[in-house]
């Protein structure tokens, strides 16, 4: 694998401007090379050997020696001085003794310099954020140390807390600032390539993890002074600690949970501390992970500042690449080891802390496995895609050999099962859409696990989902298929009875599978979604997360799917059978239903967007609750139109419609995609794509317009016959769900460029403890 495929592998996605600008820097040594090959062709019909004269006085000019030392003074710290030192080394190169430097090649440099500056700077500010955040994981550590001495009183489990608590080191002195070990080597990052360098970082860090597996089971010395240290401060720290209630973010000092601090006592039972010590694991976790970014940050930029040099030497035949990687090596980005040490102490205090010195199952928390594409996933995805084709091959074939839609019985016939089994196309279709979406983000790098607030290693790839979608599909073509069969056949008239529950069978069992208890069939993404589907039913009470508006806008495009659920209650529950389908939409019961079960996720969204504006003050939250509150009047003005009929009803559900479109479009297309901006340096897009062809955007924004006046056309009164029109509207519907999976790709993209709704690249786990004097700092 070349090198520049594996750095943009390895790009954290929310750090993609901070990294160097690989591709800039290679543009221009293209242009340097270009312009030494024309240089080089027009030397030969004159003095070749002058040219190579003047390349040896160049790589061996006194003066420039000391320019590159003069930098290399100054890159470490990488401030105001700095950049003026890169301005006067240009303009000392453009001086006479260095105009064999052409222009493009003073580009380069500058370049250079400036992405050395931008890189170091950037890794500076996070180095410190971490060592800052160390600081206070450090306390909360001490606070959970001095927590599990104070609860040591049953005899049994006074050996298992002591051995706990005897291991600890304090992480006051671990988590100080660490003395620098050396700097970081790019020799063997030059001469390798990306795969010879991955092997080389998974034997650093197994040679690292010996080092830290060794540590955690010795060093007696430091088990007696952190029992010192325990001794001496674990009554004062719980002093002046209260315990934050996580779960229900806000402090609690109920007697269930703890004390007031005034009481001298911090009381936490055995089901507390539990709780505190997982929300400390998490913390750690998500804080390694931190750390572990910021040293694959450090490695790729240090790599391709190498890889960049190393061109350089052989494109212009100057020996400039060993003097520059000095500077880089000395800089901030090369020499810094703080990185490093701190995940080291985070290893070994997680190793004694957390996992009774279980080295293995510390490094299950701190480094998951990547999920691996499975070939049985693959191969059970085009197996059953294959039944799903065959399934409707025969069910076609089957309608057309009894001519159902020929006689007026069997066009009854359909009517009423239609209806009942587009339900299932309506979510079956949704599921592959979403796959698509998931295929694609995959494919342009959009951090969608991150956004959606997925648990690592528990996200589901597009196989997954796509996997899903086919079973789901098989199921609901083999009842299609069964209930024609069992309905319609002559020799099957004794089973018409049983055929009219094979929808409502085939329903229970996908429910069933849906909040089934057992690890089957991705269990915690059945009930990550079951927990964000909640979460929208009480939308105004929740706080509102990416996952929970996410579905909400969703389910707005499964409106007639909602529909069939309401046919579904009164097809079943009102003892309403097949073939008498017609006289559900003269019960009142049924006809109220409509009305609110179309309006219900316009609603969620609706209450979301009220609960973002009283909670973040941001006038845009106020708009959007608007447009979806037009969205709900031309809705219910339809679903009108459609019960009772009449020209007023349908003047009226046309201009609701039309208004509702409107705003919609332009919210999809400004908002919610963030394109259409004027002064974009793509014109009438953003500043940041991640399609490289401009033009499938363009193509989406027509699309999407088409898409949403389709959806008017179910407002207009077309001379139909009943199944038709029952046709028509599925049909119409399908467009719908096809525009909703359009949208989902632009707007996460939208959303991992831009960060909307100002979600950041790493998770940020609540810390169980406060401290008086944290909340006294806030107060002042």
């Amino acid at each position: 694998m070349k090198f520049e495929n594996e750095f943009k592998k390895q790009i954290v996605p929310e750090w993609a401007d901070a990294y160097v600008d690989y591709d800039g820097l290679k543009r221009l040594l293209r242009e340097i090379s270009c312009e030494r090959q024309s240089r080089v062709s027009f030397g030969r019909s004159k003095k070749k050997p002058i040219v190579n004269g003047k390349c040896r006085e160049l790589t061996s000019q006194p003066r420039k020696c000391q320019i590159i030392k003069d930098i290399e003074n100054q890159v470490g710290d990488v401030d105001r001085s700095l950049q003026n030192d890169h301005l006067q080394l240009s303009k000392a190169c453009s001086h006479s003794k260095f105009q064999e430097i052409s222009e493009i090649e003073m580009a380069f440099l500058r370049k250079f310099d400036e992405e050395l500056i931008k890189v170091n700077s950037f890794y500076k500010e996070n180095v410190e954020a971490v060592t800052e955040e160390a600081s206070v994981l450090s306390k909360q550590m001490k606070t959970l140390v001095a927590l599990r001495r104070k609860m040591e009183v049953a005899p049994l489990n006074e050996r298992h807390d002591s051995h706990a608590e005897v291991s600890t080191i304090p992480l006051s002195s671990t988590f100080q600032t660490p003395c620098p070990s050396g700097s970081v080597h790019l020799d063997s990052a030059v001469e390798t390539d990306a795969n010879y360098q991955h092997e080389q970082k998974e034997s650093h860090w197994g040679s690292e993890l010996d080092e830290v597996h060794t540590e955690a089971s010795g060093n007696k010395h430091v088990e007696e002074v952190t029992t010192m240290e325990n001794n001496q401060y674990s009554q004062e720290i719980l002093k002046h600690v209260k315990v934050v209630d996580v779960f229900s973010s806000h402090k609690s000092t109920s007697k269930d949970i703890c004390k007031s601090s005034k009481d001298d006592d911090l009381d936490v039972d055995q089901d507390g501390r539990s709780k505190i010590e997982e929300q400390l694991k998490k913390a750690f976790a998500e804080f390694y992970q931190k750390l572990h970014s910021l040293k694959q940050y450090s490695f790729m930029n240090l790599s391709a500042f190498a890889r960049i040099m190393s061109k350089y030497e052989k494109i212009s035949s100057k020996t400039a690449a060993k003097s520059y990687m000095e500077i880089v090596d000395n800089s901030y980005l090369g020499s810094s080891d703080e990185v490093a040490d701190l995940m080291k102490m985070v290893e070994i205090n997680f190793v004694k802390n957390f996992s009774n010195s279980n080295y293995a199952e510390a490094m299950k928390h701190l480094r998951p496995k990547t999920k691996r594409e499975k070939h049985s996933v693959i191969f059970s995805s085009g197996f059953l895609s294959g039944c799903t084709v065959a399934l409707f091959v025969a069910t076609v074939l089957k309608i057309a050999s009894q001519k159902l839609m020929e006689r007026e019985e069997g066009t009854h016939y359909m009517e009423n099962i239609f209806p009942l089994y587009s339900l299932f196309g309506f979510v079956v279709l949704h599921m592959l859409m979403y796959a698509t979406d998931l295929y694609f983000w995959r494919r342009c790098r959009v951090n969608y696990p991150f956004i959606f607030g997925s648990k690592r290693g528990t996200a589901l790839g597009w196989q997954e989902v796509f996997l899903l979608s086919a079973g789901f599909a098989v199921l609901a073509s083999a009842s299609f298929l069964a209930n024609l069969y069992l309905d319609r056949d002559p020799s099957t008239q004794k089973y018409r009875t049983e055929a009219e529950k094979v929808p409502l069978f085939t329903t229970a069992l996908i429910l069933l599978i849906t909040f089934c208890p057992f690890n089957i069939l991705y269990k915690s993404s059945r009930f990550f979604f079951i927990r964000c589907i909640l979460r929208c039913i009480s939308a105004p009470l929740c706080k509102v997360k990416f996952p929970d508006y996410f579905l909400a806008d969703q389910l707005t495009s499964q409106v007639q799917a909602s529909r069939c659920i309401v046919l579904y209650i009164c097809y079943y529950g009102l003892g309403e059978y097949s073939r008498k389908q017609n006289k559900c939409h003269t019960r009142g019961v049924y006809n109220t239903l409509s009305f609110i079960i179309a309006v219900i996720p316009f609603w969620m969204r609706f209450l979301q967007c009220m609960r973002r504006l009283l909670e973040e003050k941001d006038s845009m939250h106020g708009y959007n609750a608007l447009k979806y509150l037009s969205t709900i009047v031309a809705v219910l003005i339809r679903t009108a139109c459609e019960l009772r009929k009449g020209a007023t009803w349908m003047v009226l559900a046309l201009i609701s419609s039309v208004v509702a479109v409107l705003v919609n479009t332009y919210w999809d297309i400004v908002v919610d995609w963030g394109l259409l901006r004027k002064h974009s340096k793509n014109k009438y897009l953003r500043d940041r794509l991640l399609v490289s062809n401009k033009s499938v955007y363009f193509a989406a924004m027509i699309l999407n317009i088409l898409l949403r006046i389709a959806w008017i056309q179910l407002v207009l009164a077309f001379n139909l016959r009943s199944f038709q029109k029952v046709a028509a509207t599925a049909l119409i519907s399908c467009l719908e769900i096809i525009r909703r999976g359009l949208w989902n790709f632009f707007s996460l993209e939208n959303e991992h460029l831009n960060n909307v709704n100002k979600y950041r690249s790493f998770k940020s786990v609540p810390l169980p403890f406060s401290y008086s004097d944290d909340d006294d700092e806030k107060d002042n």
